[in-house]
């Protein structure tokens, strides 16, 4: 039976976009060369965060929360939803003022947050160094186990087929349909076509402008109650999404079993996936400074991923050529997929079924695939 879209990709984008689509009563074949919740998705942290980079950024990020945060309740134990909320630690005056700022922003925009001053930061996270100078809470961040959330979507209607070890070798689409041909030769046809596969989604259409940024995470073994939140340095901002070369940044993540995940690094221009002891090292030194006794905790493993990365820093979510193709976008969204996977599965809905956007978007222009084509870049 033809369905009405085919996504490409089950990852917590696709799964996402699939679910979305599926809700708005289209039937939807699912493809994934590998399986459900694999490559960027399984290698992330799973954090729900709101982001204020750009007014586009932050416009997505706090409606995907708010949708998250809705669908949480739903969620089961083994996708590991804890609405533990995010505390972005000021090492120095200049973090702490750059703070405050995060926080007039986001109260303008009803996202709650306030400040935590050198004590109620002690009280509120006794592990972390009694040199930091304070902190900023952002109370209903939240944290989800991404792979098994992928499937849980991909399960929410019977108008979803999934195929795994499903390689999809092209794409194409005229002005009546869409295609899709397998690495086997086979082609599958639907009136649309969602490319959601993260850095492969470069090798099915021309002129996508991904980077590969890698990344590596560590976990430790069951020691409940030793962080509270989500902790980030002030500095995480600049390093996610301004550094270039190879960079580290503070990151660490309580896991509902008891678990500490730790991050984060930036690496470019590789695509090796073995762990790079260097970075490790350097990576594991930046989280001691913030949490002294980090050192003693036993460490189980330690992995890397590959983030797909724009040049703006923003994803690519909706058509992919122009004027008027059926070939979709969700693809580029760095560190940020995760949480935005929500509301970038309600803006392709909306663009594809013609409705309006479902919440507030400064631009809703500013993940358009267009603002790369070579037209634009000429004029």
């Amino acid at each position: 039976m033809k369905a009405d879209v085919i996504v490409v990709g089950g990852g917590i984008v696709g799964a996402a976009c699939a679910a979305e689509l599926a809700a708005c009563g289209l039937t939807v074949d699912v493809l994934d060369a590998h399986g459900i919740g694999g490559g960027a998705t399984a290698a992330g942290m799973g954090h729900i965060v709101v982001m204020n980079d750009s007014p586009a950024e932050f416009a997505l990020a706090r409606a995907s929360r708010e949708l998250w945060l809705s669908l949480g309740p739903r969620l089961r134990a083994r996708d590991a939803f804890s609405r533990c909320g995010t505390l972005w630690i000021a090492d120095d005056d200049e973090e702490l003022d750059a703070a405050r700022a995060m926080r007039d922003v986001f109260a303008t925009a009803g996202v709650r947050a306030h400040m935590l001053d050198r004590a109620a930061l002690r009280e509120s996270e006794p592990a972390v160094s009694h040199a930091m100078q304070g902190g900023l809470l952002i109370d209903d961040d939240a944290i989800v186990y991404a792979p098994a959330a992928a499937q849980w979507l991909l399960t929410s209607s019977a108008r979803i087929r999934v195929s795994t070890g499903c390689a999809v070798h092209a794409v194409d689409a005229d002005g009546t349909h869409a295609s899709v041909t397998l690495a086997d030769g086979a082609r599958r046809t639907a009136s649309h076509v969602v490319v959601a596969n993260g850095l492969a989604a470069a090798d099915l259409i021309a002129g996508v402008p991904l980077e590969a940024k890698k990344g590596h995470l560590l976990i430790t073994d069951r020691y409940p109650g030793t962080i509270h939140h989500q902790v980030l340095e002030l500095g995480y901002i600049k390093s996610a999404h301004h550094a270039r070369g190879t960079s580290v940044a503070f990151n660490a993540q309580p896991r509902p079993t008891g678990q500490v995940l730790i991050g984060s690094s930036r690496q470019f221009g590789t695509l090796d996936p073995a762990v790079d002891m260097n970075v490790l090292a350097t990576m594991l030194a930046r989280a001691r400074h913030y949490l002294p006794g980090i050192g003693a905790l036993h460490a189980i493993r330690a992995w890397t991923g590959f983030r797909a990365a724009t040049p703006d820093g923003l994803p690519l979510i909706g058509r992919a050529r122009f004027p008027d193709d059926r070939l979709w976008l969700a693809t580029g969204h760095e560190g940020l997929g995760v949480t935005t996977s929500l509301g970038t599965a309600k803006l392709i809905a909306a663009q594809m079924l013609g409705e309006p956007i479902p919440f507030d978007m400064p631009d809703v222009n500013a993940f358009s695939p267009r603002r790369f084509a070579q037209e634009h870049a000429d004029g």
